[in-house]
């Protein structure tokens, strides 16, 4: 199992029963997959869509059915597609339940930069900065280290994405909770010890006690509506 798929499986542990999903372009998508039995879930993205699935089966993708970023995606009986106007007035309305988001860095006041990648000419900043602010819960999903420098630091030197904390953070080595008074280890994922996700974690962690490992499910069909 690689470090995306450990993620993947972890975050959709997060899902909850009739509640609508934003699903963020790359990794998070990999959610899809992974939903639990009997959670039912419309997954949402911000190009006009709600009702959609995992990845279809290489040659039946439809050139006219992906997500934000572009990649394929199925779609759910029930679905349906919309305006972009339409898509960020969800959004912004309050009416997500939660949102997956990947991430460059989160700080140690559980603060997100997602949306500026160095060297890189980006096209805008999309609408990570209207589902962080808008959504009810969000979850990062991101890997614990990039070319062997932590993402998690203790000041961003990337831009924030917004200045709310972020609800929880699901990486390949753990889950740890933002809070008002600092950063949680919740769970360490299977063979991975306290002292090595605290070696690679570049702010401070709080250790509250035994910290247990986390859950991993198997695969499971793509979530109806």
């Amino acid at each position: 199992m690689d470090a995306k798929e450990i993620i993947a499986r972890r975050v959709a542990f997060e899902l909850h029963d009739r509640t609508l999903v934003n699903l963020g372009i790359g990794l998070p998508t990999l959610v899809a997959s992974y939903v639990p039995p009997g959670i039912r879930v419309a997954f949402q993205s911000e190009n006009g869509i709600v009702g959609f699935g995992a990845r279809p089966p290489e040659g039946m993708e439809d050139p006219y059915l992906t997500d934000a970023g572009g990649s394929f995606v199925s779609a759910l009986p029930g679905a349906w597609s919309f305006d972009s106007v339409t898509s960020f007035a969800l959004i912004r309305g309050g009416h997500l339940d939660m949102t997956v988001l990947g991430g460059l860095q989160v700080d140690a006041g559980g603060r997100l930069a997602n949306w500026m990648v160095p060297g890189r000419m980006v096209a805008g900043m999309g609408g990570a900065m209207d589902l962080v602010a808008g959504a009810r819960r969000v979850v990062v999903a991101m890997q614990h280290t990039a070319r062997g420098e932590p993402k998690i630091v203790r000041e961003l030197s990337l831009p924030a994405t917004a200045v709310r904390r972020v609800t929880l953070v699901v990486t390949d080595m753990a889950v740890i909770e933002p809070t008002k008074d600092g950063l949680v280890l919740r769970e360490r994922a299977p063979g991975v010890t306290v002292a090595a996700i605290l070696a690679v974690t570049g702010a401070a962690l709080r250790v509250e006690g035994s910290v247990p490992e986390m859950r991993l499910g198997a695969a499971s069909p793509a979530p109806a509506d």
